[in-house]
């Protein structure tokens, strides 16, 4: 959930467990969050280090060990810019708009492919490939000519770069 978390309204109740870490879309590295259902805390297996134990989390309010509070602040800031901003259901929107400009620029292109079924694709990470396959290093150079940086992501194994849309 690290690239979902805060991108847009999330009915968090379809979910027994979310992690995301905040690298995404909340804060720096270092920061996640951990939503769990109520019903699922509790059933650690023994052996279970304490800081994943999310019983032992949620019994200590979260702070069981010293908190990130360089990344709790920025976590706040970004907390704040999102609801001057609108709230979730405007980042929503925004986001959604940008992945489908940019799906519709590498659909239309006749040279970029997504090899991601279209009800499958992320609005924040977007997977690029060159039109025929094993070309990929000739994208990462046309990028790079282009501005665009560090596109050699998790897509790599498919031959396919990986964009992340930002804010």
């Amino acid at each position: 959930m690290s690239s979902t978390i805060l991108s847009r309204p999330l009915d968090v109740s379809r979910f027994g467990l979310i992690y995301a870490g905040a690298q995404k879309n909340i804060g720096p590295s270092g920061l996640c969050v951990v939503i769990v259902r109520e019903e699922l805390i509790g059933h650690a297996r023994a052996g279970t280090p304490t800081v994943l134990d999310y019983k032992a989390m949620a019994d200590e309010g979260s702070m069981l060990n010293t908190p990130p509070t360089f990344g709790w602040y920025v976590a706040g800031l970004v907390f704040k810019w999102l609801k001057a901003e609108g709230g979730l259901k405007v980042m929503g929107e925004r986001n959604r708009r940008k992945a489908e400009l940019l799906y519709q620029a590498i659909d239309e292109s006749g040279f970029y492919r997504n090899p991601v079924e279209p009800v499958s694709r992320s609005w924040m990470n977007v997977a690029l490939c060159a039109g025929a396959p094993g070309t990929g290093q000739d994208l990462y150079c046309r990028g790079r000519q282009g501005g665009l940086v560090n596109l050699e992501g998790t897509a790599r194994s498919v031959g396919c770069a990986r964009a992340s849309i930002t804010r």
